[in-house]
């Protein structure tokens, strides 16, 4: 397809898509939000060796392109905050002092109705068809003290991550929710991530929010002043990134008091803007989106609740699913504190387990995932993924229980249905563990009850569908489990017959 008809045929999705936005009087994501101020914007992309085509740049609604020397020229919204590009491949993703992105440029409607922006990149010093990310889900620090903890225990774990990757390109995703309501720690979180010297790329998340602000666009004006835009895309090798703001949040009253929760929404200007960026990729390549709701958790549904909440999906998710359509596409996002994937209704969704588990309670989430992040590795059009448990060796993939004395539980938090799980008494196979759903049994001991834990006692395990089952047998020995995930790597953990959970 070629690219007009590319964007034709998104535009027709748009026109289509209006009923999926999930909110009343939202326009279709073809039609760009009236706006009667714009300012004329123009510039040069460049690279030591001169100017560099085809770079997408935006002000977060219209996409242009640069011509063959790097020069580009559109008309802005004012009332947009940045001028940005979308760096493509072979190019460093630029950033400031503490590794954080930039590659963006304040949109100063103050200078009349033109202005002149410019943007240097530098050529990557590898090949970045071979590359890798790691997603840190929720580090969610709402004192100087978690985030200290976040930086004494899940940063060194990283840094050793992406030295065991070798000299591939590696960047970081802080995934949202970088702190807990206390916005003055943004910054103890960019020192905290500059010691990682990767680049990192941030998502916002509902606990980034100026919940004092009359709408959703003042809401992430703190997040704005840290970390640039709220949503933006780049290319690494064969993969097209694009990190989303699906958090939507309604306003206060005036007075500083939310007047309703947030939700799980993706505005108008961000749909129109996405349509045009993915016009400019091809049918076919894969596309990863980094967000921090999911576009549906499946929590509900393990709770036996009648519906999900807005908060913990994206309303207007077929939408974005229609967008995705053409594409390898993976959505990457965190906000449940615990680890899932999900295949339904549209690309491959992961919901990440938290760099802080179960809010700096404990060692676990409350689905008994460990604290810990997802390491990406790329290979051209190739993506695999492995959880990474913090301060666990990599292949640290499971937790074997006998927790009522006759069933042995095994928790397999990064399990998918590609996935094999059998057990060996005395180093006979006996079969495979049925899936079950319930409580992880160390979360039902750390966290249940109204006295536990201590920092916060509205803390509670969750069912979930990552734990396996099989029959007991006391009179073994020497109990094992291999779990083989799907692209073919076997971890194991063993039980003796009086031992303790592995």
């Amino acid at each position: 397809m070629s690219p007009s008809d590319r964007r034709d045929f998104l535009k027709r999705l748009g026109l289509t898509g209006a009923g999926a936005l999930g909110l009343s009087g939202c326009a279709a994501p073809s039609d760009p939000p009236p706006d009667g101020n714009a300012v004329s914007v123009t510039g040069r992309v460049t690279a030591p060796d001169g100017g560099v085509a085809n770079v997408p740049v935006t002000d977060g609604i219209t996409v242009t392109t640069t011509d063959g020397d790097g020069h580009f020229h559109f008309t802005a919204s004012a009332r947009q905050p940045f001028v940005h590009l979308s760096v493509p491949a072979g190019y460093r993703l630029p950033t400031n002092e503490n590794g954080l992105r930039r590659g963006y440029r304040p949109l100063d409607a103050g200078s009349g109705d033109s202005m002149t922006v410019s943007f240097d990149l530098t050529r990557l010093d590898r090949d970045d068809t071979h590359h890798a990310f790691v997603f840190l889900a929720d580090p969610q620090a709402r004192t100087e003290a978690e985030m200290e903890e976040f930086r004494r225990t899940t940063i060194p774990d990283v840094t050793d991550t992406v030295q065991a990757l070798g000299d591939r390109p590696v960047f970081g995703v802080g995934g949202g929710d970088l702190v807990f309501d206390t916005l003055s720690l943004f910054s103890e979180y960019e020192t905290a991530v500059q010691d990682t010297r990767l680049p990192f790329v941030q998502v916002v998340g509902n606990h980034d929010l100026n919940v004092d602000a009359s709408g959703d666009p003042g809401s992430t004006a703190t997040f704005r002043t840290h970390f640039g835009p709220t949503y933006y895309s780049f290319d690494r090798g064969a993969v097209h990134y694009v990190v989303l703001d699906d958090v939507y949040w309604p306003g206060s009253d005036g007075f500083g008091e939310a007047t309703d929760s947030y939700l799980g929404h993706l505005d108008t200007a961000q749909l129109h803007w996405l349509r045009q960026d993915l016009a400019l990729v091809e049918d076919g390549r894969p596309v990863i989106v980094l967000a921090h709701i999911p576009p549906l958790s499946t929590m509900y549904e393990r709770r036996d609740e009648p519906r999900p909440s807005p908060r913990n999906m994206i309303v207007n998710r077929e939408a974005l699913h229609d967008l995705l359509a053409p594409f390898d596409a993976h959505i990457v996002t965190g906000h449940i504190h615990e680890n899932e994937h999900r295949f339904a209704d549209g690309p491959h969704e992961h919901v990440v387990g938290t760099a802080c588990g179960a809010w700096w309670t404990g060692p676990i989430c409350y689905d008994g995932t460990p604290r810990g992040y997802v390491v990406y590795e790329v290979d051209g059009a190739s993506v695999q993924w492995r959880y990474k448990s913090t301060g666990r060796e990599a292949d640290h993939q499971m937790r074997l229980t006998v927790p009522d004395g006759d069933r042995l539980v095994a928790n397999v938090w990064d399990a998918d249905d590609a996935w094999t799980i059998t057990w060996f008494e005395e180093g006979l196979r006996k079969g495979e563990l049925t899936q079950t759903r319930g409580l992880a049994p160390r979360a039902r001991t750390l966290y249940a009850g109204e006295e536990q834990p201590e920092k916060y006692d509205w803390v509670e395990p969750q069912p979930t569908d990552h734990l396996f089952t099989a029959p007991y047998n006391p009179k073994a020995n020497r109990i094992r489990v291999e779990a083989t995930d799907r692209f073919g790597r076997t971890y194991t953990a063993s039980l003796g017959t009086a031992s303790n959970p592995s």
